[in-house]
C-alpha cells in the first residue's frame, strides 16, 4: 500500500478542503502527513490504508492550519466542519438505498465484510450472529483512531470520526442506528445496533 501524502490526500475526507488552501499551505500539510506516516508506522498495513488517510490527513491540517494563525479551536471546528460536509452525499445515498426492501439483507451481509476488509493492526471486533432477524449488531473493542488520538493528547479529534458514522446511519429509512457507547469517547468499548422498525412514526434513538 502507497503510503505516500500526494496519494493518501484525495482518498481522505480532507481532500475538497485541502484543495481551497494556498498552495505554499499544501505542501507544508503533504510534508506533515509524510511525516506521520513515519511516525504511526505500526498502523500503516493494507488493511488501515484508508482510515490512515482520513486520520493522517486530518491532523496534518489540523496543525498546519495553527502554525499560520489559526486558533486551536478555529482549526478543531474546521477540520470537523469540512470532514463533516464531506461525507452528507453519502448519508443522502444511504438514505435512498435504504428505502430499497433488499437493503436490510445487503447491510447484514456488506457491514462485517467491509470492517474486517478495511480493517488492519490495532482494530478488534465482536460480531453477534444470533441476533433477531430484525437487529443487527456488533462492537469495536479495539479502535486505531482512539489509540492515535490518545497517545497524542488529541481525545478530542476521535470523536469527530465517530460523528460521521452518526451521520452517515442515523438517518435510514424504518432502520434505527443505536450508538450508547464509544471508545473515542472513553468508553471500553463502541456499540453498533440497527434495528429495523415497520412503524412509519417509529421514534429513533440518539446515537453518538
Amino acid at each position: 500500500m502507497n503510503y505516500v501524502a500526494k496519494k493518501m490526500m484525495p482518498k481522505s475526507r480532507m481532500i475538497t478542503y485541502f484543495n481551497t488552501l494556498d498552495n505554499n499551505v499544501q505542501e507544508e500539510v503533504l510534508i506533515r502527513v509524510d511525516e506521520l506516516v513515519k511516525e504511526e508506522q505500526e498502523y500503516c498495513d493494507k488493511g488501515n490504508y484508508e482510515h490512515m488517510c482520513n486520520i493522517l490527513c486530518l491532523l496534518a491540517i489540523y496543525e498546519v492550519l495553527q502554525k499560520h494563525g489559526m486558533s486551536e479551536e478555529e482549526a478543531f471546528t474546521t477540520v470537523g466542519s469540512e470532514m463533516h460536509k464531506f461525507v452528507q452525499p453519502y448519508k443522502e445515498k444511504f438514505q435512498k438505498l435504504s428505502k430499497k426492501g433488499w437493503f436490510w439483507s445487503l447491510i447484514k451481509k456488506i457491514v462485517p465484510i467491509g470492517f474486517k476488509k478495511k480493517s488492519g493492526i490495532g482494530w478488534r471486533y465482536t460480531w453477534h450472529k444470533d441476533t433477531p432477524k430484525d437487529e443487527f449488531r456488533f462492537e469495536t473493542n479495539e479502535c486505531i483512531y482512539a489509540k492515535i488520538f490518545k497517545k497524542r493528547n488529541l481525545t478530542k479529534l476521535g470523536p469527530l470520526f465517530c460523528q460521521c458514522d452518526v451521520i452517515n446511519y442515523g438517518q435510514l429509512h424504518k432502520i434505527d442506528f443505536q450508538r450508547t457507547k464509544t471508545l473515542c469517547y472513553g468508553d471500553d468499548e463502541c456499540n453498533f445496533i440497527f434495528i429495523r422498525k415497520n412503524d412509519e412514526n417509529f421514534e429513533r434513538t440518539a446515537a453518538r
